[in-house]
């Protein structure tokens, strides 16, 4: 899998570099997610991920984390462009200020709640949601899942 990342905030160390690109490569395994499949990751602050929380879901407030699935919807589109998108999964932005302070309330890493917030944008790009009871509970199985097979437990 090709996974891009950037921190425009500066704020990850080598550790939580390689701890995030691992995370993913392993939660794409366990999803059978195709080896040519792309992912794109930014880390921001507040005031970026608010910025786009407020255009694109029109809640003008900071969140911890923004998947934006590039999958979905694309049966209607032309089979070229189909094809052009096909390994395109989509990109994850997530608050490392939202990252800290839920660590914090949570009394967890920053690591841990970094991991949790990358594979849950991660697993909405798969397609995962949590609508329904029923879906939040399959898709918080599936994170717990992967974090905890991946050493990734709460503390």
């Amino acid at each position: 899998m090709h996974i891009e990342l950037v921190d425009e905030e500066q704020h990850l160390t080598e550790k939580h570099v390689q701890l995030i690109l691992d995370l993913v490569e392993f939660a794409g395994d366990i999803e059978r997610t195709p080896e040519n499949s792309e992912v794109s990751i930014t880390i921001v602050g507040d005031d970026e991920i608010q910025k786009v929380n407020a255009m694109y879901r029109g809640i003008d407030k900071p969140t911890d984390v923004i998947s934006f699935e590039m999958q979905d919807g694309i049966e209607d589109l032309p089979q070229d462009v189909q094809e052009q998108l096909g390994s395109v999964l989509g990109d994850i932005l997530v608050s490392i200020d939202r990252a800290k302070e839920q660590a914090k309330d949570y009394n967890h890493s920053v690591e841990r709640e970094v991991g949790f917030l990358v594979v849950h944008g991660f697993l909405h790009l798969l397609g995962y949601t949590h609508d329904t009871e029923e879906d939040e509970q399959i898709m918080f199985d599936k994170q717990k899942e992967i974090l905890h097979q991946y050493g990734l437990k709460r503390e």
